[in-house]
C-alpha cells in the first residue's frame, strides 16, 4: 500500500499536471477569442469607413440634384425646352389589345403611321373593334401617338417607348411568329 505522503504527492502531481492543462486551455481560448475580437474590430472599421463613404456620396448626389434643378429652372426661364426622361411600367393587355399592338409596332416601320382601316385589314378585326382596342390600350398607359391627316386618324408609338419595349418586353407579349 501507498503512505499518505505517496498518495498526497501523487495527487499533488494528477492536480498540478491537470491545472496546467486545464490552463493552457484557457489561454488557447483566450486567443481565440483576442482573434475574433481583433477581426471583429476590422470588420467594424471597415463598415464604419463604407457608411462613412456612401453618407458622402449621398451628400454629393444631393449636391447634384441641386444643381440640376437649377439648371432646368434657368433653361426654363431661358425658353429652352427640357425633355423629360419617361419611365415606362408593365403594362398587361388582352391577347387581342396585344395583336392590335404587334400590328402597330411591325407595321409602322413599314408604311409609317396606321389608320384604323390598315391595322384592321392586318388583324382581320372590324375598324369598331380597333378603335375600341387602341383606346383601350392608351387608357392602360401605351404611348400610342394620335394624328389627324385629313380628317383620318392615324396612329403611331413612342419611339423611346418601342425601344423599351424591344429590350424589357414591358407588355409581356408572347413571342410567336405573327405573319400578315
Amino acid at each position: 500500500m501507498l503512505s499518505d505522503e505517496r498518495k498526497a504527492r501523487l495527487y499533488y502531481e494528477l492536480f498540478t499536471d491537470d491545472n496546467r492543462k486545464l490552463q493552457d486551455a484557457f489561454c488557447q481560448v483566450r486567443d481565440e477569442f483576442e482573434e475574433h475580437l481583433t477581426a471583429i474590430n476590422e470588420n467594424t472599421a471597415e463598415v464604419q469607413a463604407a457608411n462613412e463613404f456612401l453618407i458622402n456620396v449621398e451628400q454629393k448626389m444631393a449636391k447634384i440634384e441641386d444643381r440640376l434643378d437649377k439648371l432646368c429652372l434657368f433653361f426654363e426661364k431661358a425658353g429652352l425646352p427640357i425633355e423629360q426622361e419617361q419611365e415606362f411600367q408593365p403594362i398587361k393587355l388582352t391577347k387581342r389589345e396585344q395583336e392590335v399592338f404587334l400590328v402597330l409596332y411591325t407595321q409602322e416601320d413599314i408604311k409609317g403611321s396606321l389608320t384604323y382601316l390598315d391595322i384592321a385589314h392586318c388583324t382581320g378585326l372590324p375598324e369598331d373593334l380597333v378603335a375600341s382596342y387602341l383606346s383601350s390600350m392608351m387608357g392602360k398607359g401605351v404611348p400610342i401617338r394620335k394624328n389627324y391627316v385629313h380628317n383620318q386618324a392615324h396612329f403611331s408609338l413612342n419611339p423611346k417607348f418601342k425601344t423599351v419595349q424591344a429590350k424589357e418586353n414591358l407588355l409581356q407579349i408572347e413571342q410567336k411568329m405573327l405573319v400578315y
